[in-house]
C-alpha cells in the first residue's frame, strides 16, 4: 500500500462555514448587524467559478439590487480584439499580458452601474469578476477563489468561460491558453490588492460544496505556513507517452490507461489545503506567494523574481510507456522578446527510477548538420519520412539517481522506461516540440510541433563532447559528516538553480540561506524535518513526496523516520543561487 500522501493539509485555527446554508446564514447575520440605509456586498470572482451556482445562492440574501459585473464589460468582439495581441492565433503560445481589468470595463457602462448603486437603498450585491472595481466603496467583500487545476478540469468539460466571453464550447487548449496568458494575470493583479480588504474567502473548487472562511483566518494561515515546511496538493494527468510507475508508488487509480505527469511542487498550479475544525479548505498555493513572498522566497530571491515562485518540481513517468517528445526550451532573450517572460525554462532530469534500457536524449551528435537536421524534422512533420533521431541526437544510458542537466537551448527528451523528477524553472508552458515519434495525442489529434520556434533557439554547440563535459554525470562531493554526505549534482553554470543531494542515515542540518528550498525524498521510506529551536511542528514526508521549506525557516534538520529508520535515505534539494 502506498504511503504517498495525495491530500496533505496544514492545520489552521480560525472560523470556517461549510456549505451554502452556513454561508448564507453568516452573511445574513453580518448584513443585519451592520445594516443602515444601504448595504453593499461585493462578491469578487476568479475566472472559472460556476457563476450560476453562486448567483443562485447569493440571491437567497434577497437583495433589492443584484448587479452582475460583466454588465460593465465591453462586448465580446471588442474583448477578443483587445486581447488578441496577447492570445495570438498560435495554437499554444501567446504573450504575457500587461492588461488589467480596466481594459475590460466600458467606462460609460461602469459609471452607469455606479450611479445605480448610489441611488439604491437596501441590500445591493455586486457580483462577478471585477466586482470590487465597480463599486468604489462597499460594506463587505467575499472573494470567490478557484484553483487552476480545477479550472482546467472544468475547461475540459466545457463548463466555464474566459473573462468577458461566452466561449464554453471552445477547445480546452484554447481556453487554457487564454487563461494562462490573459485571464489569470488579470485576476491575480486584482487579487493581490484584496488580501487586506476582503472580509471572507470562498473555496469554490467542489460544485455545490463551498467552504467560506474569514479573511483573517486566511491571512493567519498564510502567515503560519510561510514559517514551516509544507506540501502542496499534487495532481496527476495521463498522456500519450505515460507510464505505470506512479500508479503504484503514488497510489493512483489502476484502471486508468496511464499517468504521464504529476505536478507536486508548482504553486501556480497546485493547491494548499487548510484543515480548520475538521473541515478542509482549498485554495491556490499562489496565494501564499502573493501574500508572503519575502518569507517564502527569501528577500534576495523576491528581489530578483518578484512575487513569482521560480522553482518547479514535477514527475514525468515513462515506465512501460513511450519516449517524451523531442524538444527544446527557448533562450532567455527569445522568451523575453517573443512571449514577454522574464526568464526561461532551464531544467534537469533527476532519475527517480529507471529500467535497464532507460535512456535520455540530450544534445547534438558532434558533426551533426543543423541544416540537414531541421530539414529532416520538417520532412517528418510533413509525413514524408521518419526522423532518424540517432543520426543527430546523443542517446545516453540512464540509471536510478543519475542527474542530467538541460540548460535552455539544449535538445532533449527522456526515453521510455524512466521515472523522471524534473527540476526546473517555472515557465513550463514554453516547450518547443520538434518531433513526437509520429503519434497522436489522447484526443486522437496530432500534437502541436514547433520546429520554427525551436530551430531559432537550438544551441548547436551543445554537442557530444559538451554534454559529457558539462551536462552528464556532474556529481561532486561537497561535505560529509557523521552519518551523512552532501553532493553537488548541478545545475549548469548558465542556470540559476543549484541542486544538492544529501545521503543520510542520521540527522543532517540544512540552511535555507535566504532562498526557498524545494526538496524531494528520492530514497528511503520516510523522513522527518525538524527545527533545532522547535520553531515549527516536526514534519514527516514519504518517498517521492516533494516539499517546500520557506526561506524564513532558516535552519532545519532531516533524518530517517518511521519505516525509513535504519535505511540510508536521500533528498534532492533545489534553491536559487545568489551571493551571500
Amino acid at each position: 500500500m502506498s504511503d504517498y500522501n495525495k491530500t496533505p493539509f496544514f492545520p489552521v485555527s480560525g472560523t470556517l462555514f461549510p456549505g451554502w446554508d452556513a454561508i448564507i446564514k453568516e452573511l445574513s447575520i453580518k448584513i443585519k448587524t451592520l445594516y443602515s440605509n444601504r448595504y453593499i456586498l461585493i462578491v469578487e470572482c476568479y475566472q472559472g467559478v460556476c457563476h450560476q451556482e453562486l448567483i443562485n445562492h447569493f440571491s437567497r440574501l434577497n437583495p433589492e439590487v443584484f448587479i452582475q459585473s460583466e454588465e460593465a464589460f465591453y462586448p465580446e468582439e471588442e474583448i477578443r480584439e483587445l486581447t488578441f495581441p496577447d492570445v495570438t492565433d498560435d495554437a499554444i503560445f501567446g504573450y504575457m499580458t500587461r492588461l488589467t481589468y480596466t481594459g475590460f470595463l466600458d467606462p460609460e457602462k461602469t459609471e452607469k452601474l455606479r450611479r445605480k448603486i448610489q441611488e439604491s437603498t437596501g441590500l445591493v450585491i455586486v457580483y462577478g469578476p471585477a466586482a470590487a472595481l465597480i463599486a468604489r466603496e462597499y460594506d463587505c467583500l467575499v472573494y470567490a477563489d478557484m484553483a487552476r487545476w480545477e479550472i482546467q478540469l472544468r475547461q475540459r468539460k466545457h463548463e466555464v468561460c474566459n473573462l468577458g466571453l461566452n466561449n464554453s464550447d471552445e477547445a480546452p487548449g484554447i481556453q487554457y491558453k487564454r487563461g494562462f496568458f490573459v485571464d489569470w494575470r488579470v485576476c491575480d493583479k486584482l487579487k493581490q490588492e484584496l488580501f487586506e480588504k476582503a472580509d471572507y474567502w470562498l473555496d469554490t473548487n467542489k460544485s455545490n460544496e463551498p467552504k467560506m472562511i474569514t479573511a483573517q483566518t486566511l491571512l493567519d494561515g498564510l502567515s503560519a505556513i510561510s514559517k514551516t515546511p509544507f506540501r502542496m496538493v499534487p495532481y496527476f494527468d495521463p498522456g500519450p507517452w505515460g507510464g505505470q510507475w506512479m500508479k503504484d508508488v503514488c497510489g493512483l487509480d489502476q484502471s486508468k490507461i496511464n499517468f504521464a505527469w504529476s505536478f507536486d511542487g508548482v504553486p501556480e498550479e497546485n493547491s494548499l489545503l487548510f484543515e480548520i475544525g475538521g473541515e478542509i479548505f482549498e485554495m491556490p498555493c499562489i496565494n501564499l506567494v502573493f501574500y508572503k513572498s519575502k518569507e517564502l522566497l527569501g528577500e534576495p530571491v523576491e528581489s530578483r523574481f518578484g512575487k513569482e515562485f521560480p522553482i518547479r518540481f514535477d514527475f514525468l513517468d515513462t515506465m512501460d510507456g513511450g519516449n517524451l517528445s523531442l524538444q527544446v526550451h527557448p533562450t532567455t532573450q527569445y522568451i523575453r522578446d517573443t512571449f514577454g517572460m522574464n526568464y526561461t525554462q532551464d531544467e534537469s532530469y533527476y532519475m527517480l527510477d529507471a529500467k535497464p534500457d532507460a535512456t535520455v536524449y540530450l544534445g547534438l551528435k558532434t558533426g551533426a548538420s543543423p541544416a540537414a537536421m531541421v530539414a529532416d524534422l520538417q520532412k517528418a512533420q510533413n509525413n514524408e519520412s521518419t526522423f532518424e533521431t540517432e543520426n543527430y541526437i546523443n542517446i545516453f544510458p540512464a540509471k536510478k539517481h543519475d542527474h542530467f542537466l538541460i540548460p535552455n537551448g539544449t535538445i532533449h527528451c527522456s526515453g521510455a522506461n524512466s521515472m523522471v523528477l524534473e527540476i526546473s524553472a517555472t515557465p513550463y508552458i514554453f516547450t518547443f516540440k520538434l518531433y513526437d515519434w509520429g503519434r497522436l495525442g489522447l484526443d486522437g489529434l496530432p500534437r502541436a510541433i514547433n520546429i520554427e520556434h525551436g530551430s531559432k533557439v537550438i544551441q548547436w554547440n551543445r554537442d557530444t563532447e559538451y554534454c559529457l563535459e558539462n551536462l552528464v554525470g556532474q556529481v561532486e562531493l561537497v561535505a560529509e559528516g557523521d552519518g551523512w554526505r552532501e553532493e553537488r549534482t548541478g545545475l549548469h553554470k548558465n542556470e540559476f538553480i543549484e541542486t544538492r543531494r544529501h545521503w543520510f542515515t542520521k540527522a543532517v542540518t540544512h540552511q535555507t540561506n535566504d532562498s526557498v528550498n524545494v526538496l524531494n525524498l528520492v530514497e528511503g521510506a520516510a523522513a522527518i524535518i525538524e527545527s533545532p529551536t522547535h520553531a515549527f511542528t516536526p514534519f514527516v514526508v514519504h518517498y517521492a513526496e516533494t516539499f517546500v521549506v520557506p526561506a524564513a525557516v532558516r535552519e532545519y534538520t532531516i533524518r530517517p523516520y518511521g519505516k525509513g529508520e535504519g535505511m540510508e535515505c536521500a533528498t534532492i534539494k533545489a534553491y536559487i543561487r545568489h551571493k551571500a
